[in-house]
């Protein structure tokens, strides 16, 4: 089973209104090994404007590439190269999320589910169930703080703190 993160843009709607226009501007970021990634990392790290990622990625790729050429040295340019791809499989999409929150979208929710459309489903529907729900009940119930006679203190032995200092 994925993580899917749930990121908004600045400005967007708040999730108490589910509306059309949250819903066509949430993104989900699958957090987790990406084939996409793995196959064409400097592309994807284009594609998706992380322009000092691709920049180090490409010139590792032709530094490994250079080394795979020279004799001796075919194992640690092969070693580099597959190094590379696979830590921008494993932390692109990281490297995504991180750029959009830099950029102020809000991340409002992380997810696990099968596929993406499960992932929506769930979020989707965790909303709808929030913006029904009274949020301001009329009859607080809250319990006195200890008040057993026969073990004072806080459990488990630890220290407790009532606001003094």
């Amino acid at each position: 089973m994925a993580s899917y993160l749930i990121l908004t843009p600045p400005g967007a709607p708040s999730r108490s209104e589910v509306s059309d226009r949250y819903r066509d501007e949430t993104r989900f970021i699958r957090d987790g090994f990406s084939w996409t990634v793995f196959l064409f990392p400097t592309l994807w790290m284009l594609f998706h404007r992380l322009w000092l990622h691709a920049i180090a990625a490409f010139l590792l790729q032709g530094i490994a590439l250079e080394l795979m050429r020279q004799p001796g040295f075919f194992a640690a340019g092969a070693a580099l190269l597959l190094g590379l791809h696979i830590l921008a499989a494993l932390e692109g999409p990281h490297a995504l999320s991180d750029r959009l929150v830099g950029r102020g979208w809000k991340l409002s929710n992380l997810v696990s589910a099968h596929d993406l459309a499960t992932a929506e489903e769930i979020h989707f529907s965790q909303l709808e169930q929030e913006a029904g729900q009274d949020i301001h009940p009329k009859n607080w119930d809250i319990p006195a703080t200890n008040t057993n006679s026969s073990r004072p203190g806080p459990s488990f032995g630890l220290p407790g703190y009532d606001g003094g200092r």
